[in-house]
């Protein structure tokens, strides 16, 4: 089956000449040129078509006229010296057309300036001493029959002659002429019957009309007549002004910046009609602008879809757009309008692989072609397709391949439910949408790509969820800035330490790039790797200050860094160059504790970090967060940490979470934030301890075991003091006969466990042998606490490690 476009592609010359020949020379001379235009875009595929005619002195060609999209994205100006080398002075000057690729348009010093050169371009001599230009996007230029199109096009333009730079008296109706060093504007009565002005209230300054005008269409009519924005050549905009009955009324500016001659200024001589009093219009040089603007600043695939979707359909008049990416053999659909499945065909819910949104090409051969053949192609109501795409637009099909370097980067799809004709119009508008929309989406996938990315980072930089505390809960939130996609640097954490302590930690490193997501990482995992050594909160900040300036990063980070004991409801913290930890007491009272600072990390090698107390009751919160939170340009640090107080002194305890989430609602985002909250409930069942210097005696061991023998006597556990005494024995016999320095013995029962902890000065890790011969005098002491206990290991401590055993007490 093939597409319309591909039935008639041999009769397309014969086509071309029929619809010229259409364009009677009644019409307005400028009306004739622009629709002639699009028929060189209709019938060639082109992106771009314009004209250009000598001036007045004979030195420059000058724009006359263009359509399509927007000529400045692929280099075209308004004005060509005649005695440069450009294509269009060379035509000019041979007689001959050009035709030019991308290898010839890459040697050429006007396409140098491009970022890509990846089109070709056409320029044929005109019969009255102008040229036509057509760009054609993508490598594979222009083919036969598009070169006799344009060949036809060239033909029957007459170029509409230049108003002189002194005249104003011939302008047409509804006309004006701005001064443009003056911003004073001669208008007629039909103009200020357009901005629904009267001839006594207007006071000529061009200020009185733009007034009336709708703020969000006024920066573009502003870059139409302000002078530092404008060159010379046409300008042509849609715009919206406000009705005193607080409506919109749609006129269209069309206009050409006239340069300065014999002490006259530059002016801006033009029309205004009523938009809806002309024809459709569908690929005017405003309405493909205001596209481009759109995609411009569209930052994601669904961004692009929606900007595609506000273009086309309306004016189309479809009652269905489906946007999609080509991902290897693949058409993922990425927007839906309207969104609701009932609206699109049954097999695309039915029989393809992840519901509609995702199908393979090869399962509609029709779109296949089209994509192939890589031009927008039309099937009228009946037409005979696959049901996956005749129920799309039982009324009427288009597909809209998108290119994009020189492959094709998805596809739109775009229905109607009644027969609809397809007018020369729509199908310039489609063309000239076609390119621009298939750049924007291959530029929104990489930004989507790298926001996933840079997403996956921060998640696995943080902590995937916190540890269930014991006495406490703890809830956090990360908040990334609006203002980029760059990675933050700011952190958090909170982590179980030995004795039911518990150390919370919230930092900042400067700059949102990837090196400082690679800082925080490490900041985070030495942090970690200090506090469960058994260091106290002022070594921990110093050995990370250290670790910092020896990574020679340039960047500083600030921290804030707070041990808890569970068991006391006592706490030590240190800060960085970060700010102070706020508190919520029981009773509503909020307090920001007052505590010395120390230097931000990687600023000072031998820096003092200040210990501070705390004192925590039951129901306590602590938060702790960013300057992100509570700094902004607007608000100053003090009154920040004034409102995150009164926030908390407003919330509900019981609720964490819900305290999270409502304190982030005034963040700043223009940086990331970073808010950790814990609630202190105080443990129900206190731990019962013992702990015992051994002293390095020959009855070292025995005087251990009796320690321990007198400890869970008095705990009521004594059946279980058998295994107990075998365990201390090996444990402490190891630490003794293998290290040296002081060993020390804790007893701990908690839970209907006995844990049992010997630590010494020792970094060296126990080794549990694999295998033991009856000749062995050694080694089997590991093996008999590994038999005795419910489990055990070792942990680092202060320069030494713990050896520990659980008991289950049944």
């Amino acid at each position: 089956m093939v597409s319309e476009g591909a039935a008639e592609r041999g009769t397309r010359t014969s086509r071309a000449e029929l619809a010229l020949k259409t364009l009677t020379a009644d019409l307005d001379p400028r009306e004739r040129l622009h629709r002639l235009l699009e028929q060189a875009l209709v019938f060639t595929g082109a992106a771009v078509a314009a004209v250009y005619s000598p001036s007045v002195s004979g030195g420059e060609l000058h724009l006359a006229e263009s359509a399509g999209v927007p000529r400045t994205l692929y280099g075209l100006r308004d004005s060509y010296p005649l005695s440069g080398d450009s294509p269009a002075a060379e035509a000019l000057r041979s007689g001959l057309p050009c035709w030019l690729g991308p290898e010839e348009l890459a040697r050429c010093a006007d396409a140098r300036r491009l970022a890509s050169q990846d089109f070709s371009l056409a320029v044929l001599p005109l019969r009255d001493n102008g040229c036509l230009v057509a760009v054609s996007d993508g490598p594979a230029g222009f083919g036969d029959e598009d070169r006799a199109c344009l060949g036809l096009v060239a033909d029957a333009v007459v170029v509409p002659p230049a108003p002189p730079p002194d005249a104003t008296a011939d302008l047409p109706a509804s006309s004006f002429s701005l001064a443009m060093d003056t911003g004073h504007v001669e208008v007629d009565h039909e103009v200020l019957d357009l901005f629904g002005l009267s001839p006594t209230a207007f006071d000529g300054k061009v200020e009185t009309l733009l007034a009336v005008a709708v703020p969000e269409d006024l920066p573009a009519l502003m870059s139409a007549v302000e002078p530092d924005h404008t060159s010379v050549g046409d300008r042509e905009l849609e715009f919206r002004i406000l009705q005193p009955s607080g409506g919109h009324k749609w006129l269209r500016l069309r206009a050409r910046l006239l340069p300065s001659a014999e002490g006259r200024p530059a002016r801006l001589v033009g029309t205004v009609s009523d938009a809806s009093k002309l024809r459709s219009g569908l690929n005017d040089v405003g309405r493909v602008q205001r596209l481009a603007a759109a995609l411009a600043t569209a930052g994601t695939v669904r961004d692009v879809g929606q900007a595609v979707v506000a273009a086309l359909r309306k004016p189309l008049q479809a009652d269905r757009i489906a946007v999609a990416e080509l991902e290897g053999d693949r058409l993922v659909v990425t927007l839906l309008d309207p969104p609701q499945p009932e609206f699109w065909p049954e097999l695309w819910r039915s029989e393809w692989r992840s519901e509609w949104p995702d199908a393979p090409v090869r399962a509609m051969p029709t779109l296949a072609a089209a994509l192939n053949e890589g031009r927008p192609a039309i099937w009228p109501a009946g037409a005979d397709l696959e049901p996956a795409l005749s129920e799309v637009g039982p009324g009427g099909l288009a597909v809209l391949p998108l290119p994009a370097g020189g492959r094709m980067a998805g596809a739109c799809l775009i229905g109607w439910d009644t027969p609809h004709e397809f007018g020369p119009e729509e199908r310039a508008l489609l063309t000239a949408s076609a390119g621009l929309a298939g750049q924007a989406l291959v530029r929104a996938h990489a930004f989507d790509a790298e926001h996933e990315l840079i997403g996956m980072l921060q998640r696995t930089l943080l902590p995937r969820r916190l540890p269930r505390l014991p006495g406490a809960v703890a809830v956090a939130r990360y908040l990334p800035t609006t203002s980029g996609l760059d990675v933050g640097g700011d952190w958090y954490d909170v982590i179980p330490l030995p004795d039911n302590h518990v150390a919370l930690v919230i930092g900042d490193v400067q700059g949102h790039n990837a090196s400082a997501a690679t800082v925080m990482g490490q900041m985070r995992t030495a942090l970690r790797a200090y506090a469960v050594e058994g260091h106290p909160p002022d070594v921990v900040v110093s050995h990370a200050n250290r670790l910092l300036l020896d990574l020679e990063t340039d960047l500083f980070a600030t921290c804030c860094y707070v041990d808890i004991d569970m068991e006391e409801g006592s706490a030590w913290y240190v800060r960085a160059g970060h700010i102070p930890p706020v508190l919520r007491h029981p009773n509503g009272r909020t307090e920001v504790p007052a505590s010395e600072t120390g230097p931000p990390l990687g600023v000072v090698r031998q820096a003092d970090f200040p210990m501070s107390p705390m004192r925590l009751q039951p129901g306590t919160i602590v938060a702790l967060t960013t300057d992100g939170l509570v700094e902004s340009v607007e608000l100053d640090i003090e009154d920040g940490l004034k409102r995150l107080a009164e926030g908390l002194a407003g919330s509900d305890p019981a609720h964490l979470g819900l305290v999270a989430d409502e304190l982030l609602t005034s963040a700043n985002r223009s940086d990331d934030v970073a808010l950790l909250l814990m609630r202190y409930d105080g443990m129900e069942i206190l731990p019962l301890r013992e702990s015992w210097t051994v002293w390095r005696v020959p009855e070292a061991v025995r005087h251990a075991r009796r320690y321990t023998r007198r400890a869970l006597r008095s705990w009521g556990v004594g059946e279980y003091t058998d295994a107990a005494l075998l365990i201390v024995s090996e444990l402490v016999t190891n630490a003794l006969v293998h290290t040296d320095g002081q060993v020390r013995l804790d007893l701990t029962l908690v839970n209907h466990r006995l844990r049992i902890a010997v630590a010494d000065n020792s970094p060296r890790t126990p080794i549990k042998p694999t295998s033991i011969g009856w000749e062995a005098t050694g080694g089997r002491g590991i093996l008999l606490v590994e038999a005795m206990s419910a489990t055990w290991g070792t942990v680092p401590v202060s320069g030494g490690k713990q050896v520990w055993s659980e008991i289950a007490l049944d």
